[in-house]
């Protein structure tokens, strides 16, 4: 009888241990799970991104993007930032551009038109063509009119596209060649102290509702920096070379949408 108990026990004794064993090999898993889990987030950090706007850093997932470039905010996208770019322009830099002289600060926009080829814009987009004509990349050989312009070296700050594209070549604080031997209320060389903005477009044709939206914007943006901006056609600063924006640009629509004084668009509002 004794034995028997004896072995009972016994038995008890070595089930507790067996099962004392796998709670132990079981915590142990857990363990090395959960240290595992640990160490997999201690070496994923989180992407990080800096504003282009600001330079405040900010995880990526809360940033907006456009194109490459990161913003903090949608106030800061849509910024004329520090440097003189645009946060929501496309940016197709121009190596035709030059530093603006000591101590200039721009205080004109000029506005032209560019349509290439001359109407096709009319059939199909052909924005392409400007982008590539201002960053000295237009094949002469394709089309007759390029190869008589192919060789030039021209620039703007901004074109917008007939559906509404806002691209800048040059930043606001440097000084893009759009305006070539020009006078502005008797002061010469215009390019000095403008910002040009070409609207894709001819004499001919009128131009599109975004695109006076988008040089809305646009300038609200300017002003904001430069708020003694004045206004003008490129015609005006050299009416005996220049036909453009022509008698298809709505001046007082742009007067109206810009909220922009009489006093600072000194030739008027009458299209010519």
């Amino acid at each position: 009888m004794y034995k028997w108990l004896l072995l009972i026990a016994g038995a008890g004794l070595f089930y507790l241990w067996i099962k004392g064993k796998k709670q132990a090999e079981f915590n142990q898993r857990n363990a090395r799970r959960a240290n595992s889990d640990k160490g997999s987030k201690a070496i994923i950090p989180k992407a990080m991104v800096q504003c282009q706007c600001c330079k405040v850093h900010l995880p990526k997932s809360e940033a907006f993007i456009c194109e490459d470039r990161f913003y903090c905010s949608k106030e800061h996208l849509l910024a004329l930032d520090s440097n003189g770019w645009v946060g929501d322009a496309q940016w197709r830099i121009s190596p035709n551009q030059d530093a603006r002289p000591e101590n200039v600060a721009p205080d004109l926009v000029v506005i032209h038109h560019i349509s290439l080829p001359p109407g096709k814009f009319r059939n199909k987009v052909s924005s392409h063509h400007i982008v590539d004509f201002f960053q000295n990349k237009l094949d002469p050989n394709g089309h007759p009119y390029f190869a008589e312009i192919a060789h030039q070296k021209v620039s703007s700050h901004f074109l917008i596209a007939r559906k509404g594209e806002l691209i800048q070549f040059v930043s606001t604080r440097d000084m893009a060649w759009h305006a070539g031997a020009s006078s502005f209320l008797g002061r010469e060389k215009c390019n000095d102290f403008s910002i040009g903005i070409e609207l894709e477009g001819d004499g001919d044709t009128p131009f599109e509702a975004t695109q006076y939206q988008v040089l809305a914007n646009l300038i609200q943006k300017l002003t904001s920096t430069y708020p003694h901006l004045q206004f003008a056609g490129h015609s005006d600063i050299a009416p005996e070379r220049k036909t453009d924006p022509g008698i298809y640009f709505d001046w007082k629509k742009f007067q109206k949408d810009t909220g922009i004084s009489l006093e600072k668009m000194p030739f008027g509002l009458i299209s010519r």
